[in-house]
């Protein structure tokens, strides 16, 4: 097997600390054909459909990448903008300003990239700008608040893998999860505080969160015990009675149970119950995409008008809020504790001894 290397390495180099934020992808285009190449990834990873893989690829390949395509590609056209996906320019100007954050704390020692699990840009490709940059220590951060071995574990996976063609590894940290970090609750629910401040409250606090499996749950899965953290800890910065709100959960799929109580059914049975005005938020989403603003924002929004509702409000990701943003510095300078970049003397010294041992740069 031939090793990942660098041909240019010169020991004159100085090695600096990488950040890499990721997040979980999207198509390169509202259409059918890039949605076929975005979802046929995405439901090929073992860690996000766990079913024998020679019946999964039959079904995969034979029933759902010639039908849904087509249906993705309408619902995100309706999300589509100048900038394209959501999700993809929400993270980039994350990644940009988080940048912006973490040099004042370490300069131009710092570089700061972000990659998607599936689609573009990969993760093996902003490693590899990470590396060609001279970063010589790494922190991942997954932009998962929640972990679950379909998200936060299957980045890691991806990680490993580009490490195993990899010859020389950096110092590596992986921040798996910060469900009750306390600068991130504050964060969720400063921004609920916020939408009140401009459009009062509701008879009732949505939080949904993306579905998985309830088989996932049985197996150990620490996700949906997370939500309800984030959930309760939220709820209590807001000082909120338990009547006032409840955790849902959206965006299942197939027929197998999923984690509930589901969200679309919770809303169309509300107003039966009186309940006739709704916020929703979504903190397991760290920016806007297709499951909020199409799925949480408009489908479900006609479910709760259709069945009697009265006023349904949808309250923002957090997306490059700059709360948002110092919460993700807070947490990443903690996790790198200890991570000084190499100095231009050392590295000099290096390049001194290493030709004296018969390098050539």
């Amino acid at each position: 097997m031939k090793y990942q290397g660098r041909d240019d390495f010169k020991h004159s180099e100085v090695g600096k600390i990488g950040v890499l934020i990721t997040n979980l992808g999207t198509p390169q285009a509202p259409t059918a054909k890039a949605l076929r190449t975005y979802l046929a990834q995405f439901l090929s990873d073992p860690r996000v459909v766990e079913v024998p893989r020679l019946l999964w690829r039959i079904i995969l390949h034979g029933v759902i990448l010639r039908i849904r395509p087509a249906r993705s590609a309408a619902a995100y056209k309706t999300v589509w903008t100048d900038k394209g996906s959501p999700l993809a320019f929400h993270t980039q100007a994350q990644c940009e300003a988080l940048a912006e954050s973490l040099h004042k704390h370490y300069g131009d020692d710092v570089v700061v990239d972000y990659a998607m699990r599936y689609g573009k840009p990969a993760v093996s490709d902003a490693i590899e700008r990470l590396m060609q940059a001279g970063v010589r220590k790494l922190a991942v951060l997954p932009l998962y608040p929640q972990y679950s071995g379909s998200t936060s574990g299957s980045t890691f996976d991806a990680i490993a893998d580009d490490f195993t063609q990899r010859r020389w590894l950096p110092d590596f940290r992986f921040i798996s999860h910060y469900h009750d970090y306390p600068a991130y609750i504050a964060a969720v629910a400063e921004k609920i505080k916020a939408h009140w401040d401009k459009h009062g409250r509701t008879d009732k606090l949505m939080f949904s969160y993306h579905g998985v499996p309830k088989k996932y749950l049985l197996k150990g899965d620490p996700y949906h015990c997370e939500c309800y953290k984030t959930t309760r800890l939220v709820a209590e910065y807001l000082n909120l009675a338990k009547d006032e709100y409840m955790t849902t959960f959206q965006s299942r799929f197939g027929r197998e149970p999923w984690l509930q109580p589901y969200t679309d059914e919770t809303l169309k049975s509300l107003p039966g119950k009186g309940v006739k005005s709704v916020q929703m938020v979504c903190p397991g989403f760290s920016s806007d995409c297709l499951e909020t603003i199409e799925e949480i924002g408009e489908e479900n929004r006609e479910y709760f008008m259709e069945s009697g509702g009265e006023d349904y409000q949808y309250i923002e990701c957090l997306n490059a809020d700059a709360a948002h943003i110092e919460m993700m510095t807070q947490l990443l300078l903690e996790n790198m504790q200890g991570w000084q970049a190499q100095k231009a003397a050392e590295a000099q010294q290096t390049e001194t001894l290493a030709k004296e041992l018969g390098a050539k740069q």
